[in-house]
């Protein structure tokens, strides 16, 4: 009777470990500092220092504190975490979604891939396509002068040049859209990438008090 109970002590054990990531539903970066972390995983408050992983399955990579964010990964997948930002969506749907929670400005930011590169947007229904500054879109290596098409946009500080080009690819989450319309406005403005409704337009977007969520149709 005592090896059957450790029987299923054991398989009990392995299949909470099959895929502890599979359960988590929000993470929030809480504290940073150089090779530590403190991580918010539905709302247990997780110490980790570099290469620890939590029990929900959460494992820090790094940390960068002038950035002031941390890379972890969770369910075989890499994802940034900014100071104050909530993400979620970890769990499989099926279909590629990703829930976001507002800043204190009452912003939404996401932190996102173009081209495989790292890129922070600001969600913008205002906006007809994603908009960066040059600065971000040269960091991406972005060759828009060449391969751009020269043209102007409107803003709040009124209309100043752009260039319009494709994206190759665009992710955030779970989500991915390839040949996404894009504007490259030469100097810092708009300060953060805009995430806008070439992207947008093509997801499902629901509000639910301050919860959004966007996921493929």
């Amino acid at each position: 009777m005592r090896f059957l109970k450790t029987k299923l002590i054991i398989l009990t054990g392995l299949l909470l470990a099959a895929n502890p990531a599979s359960a988590v539903e929000k993470i929030s970066l809480q504290a940073l500092f150089k090779d530590k972390a403190i991580i918010v995983v539905d709302g247990a408050r997780r110490i980790l220092k570099s290469g620890e992983e939590s029990p929900e399955g959460v494992k820090l990579l790094a940390t960068d504190t002038q950035e002031e964010k941390a890379e972890i990964e969770i369910g075989g997948k890499r994802e940034v975490l900014k100071l104050g930002v909530v993400i979620a969506g970890f769990a499989s749907k099926g279909k590629g979604s990703v829930i976001l929670y507002p800043e204190t400005s009452g912003h939404y930011f996401v932190e996102g891939l173009v081209n495989g590169v790292p890129v922070r947007f600001m969600v913008d229904t205002g906006a007809t396509i994603i908009g960066m500054n040059s600065i971000v879109a040269n960091r991406i290596g972005l060759d828009y002068r060449k391969q751009g098409r020269p043209g102007f946009v409107n803003t709040a500080g009124g209309t100043v040049p752009t260039y319009y080009i494709k994206l190759n690819n665009v992710t955030v989450g779970d989500i991915t859209l390839y040949n996404v319309d894009a504007s490259i406005v030469e100097g810092s403005s708009p300060r953060e990438a805009l995430l806008g409704m070439s992207f947008l337009g093509h997801l499902n977007m629901k509000r639910d008090s301050e919860k959004m969520e966007l996921s493929e149709h």
